[in-house]
């Protein structure tokens, strides 16, 4: 079998989890792959993904306020070390963030679907505050 990609691309409205799982679910579907594992890739430096509950909006939320106390924006006392500035005080901790956070993910299809649990929905992070268009390449074999 030759492998199956495409580009999703993800607008985003500033910091955030932005699930894409339907979008990735009609990937597989439309690929018509009984048996394989997809791969999906971040072409970005400040953002991330994740594969995270998607029942409760306050998972989401407080996995924002979590790496936002973790890693705060650069104009916060507590994030006087760092020396590259010249995007804003978001910037260079999206950079950390995503250093710590997955870029990629690689999921089982099984049957033709996804093989994610009950509660699973897989995300993209945004770490930046302004609105991003995000690229996530997926690519099944």
């Amino acid at each position: 079998m030759a492998g199956k990609q495409t580009c999703l691309a993800i607008e985003t409205r500033g910091t955030g989890l932005y699930e894409f799982t339907d979008a990735v679910a009609r990937f597989v579907r439309e690929a018509a792959v009984d048996l394989g594992l997809l791969t999906l890739f971040v072409r970005h430096t400040s953002c991330s993904l994740l594969i995270q509950e998607n029942a409760d909006p306050d998972v989401r939320r407080d996995l924002a306020a979590f790496f936002t106390r973790l890693v705060p924006p650069a104009d916060d006392p507590a994030m006087a070390y760092p020396t590259h500035r010249a995007e804003g005080p978001d910037d260079m901790p999206a950079h950390i963030k995503a250093a710590v956070l997955p870029v990629s993910l690689s999921i089982p299809v099984s049957g033709g679907r996804l093989a994610l649990g009950t509660w699973q929905g897989i995300y993209l992070f945004e770490h930046r505050t302004s609105p991003h268009r995000r690229e996530v390449v997926l690519h099944l074999a």
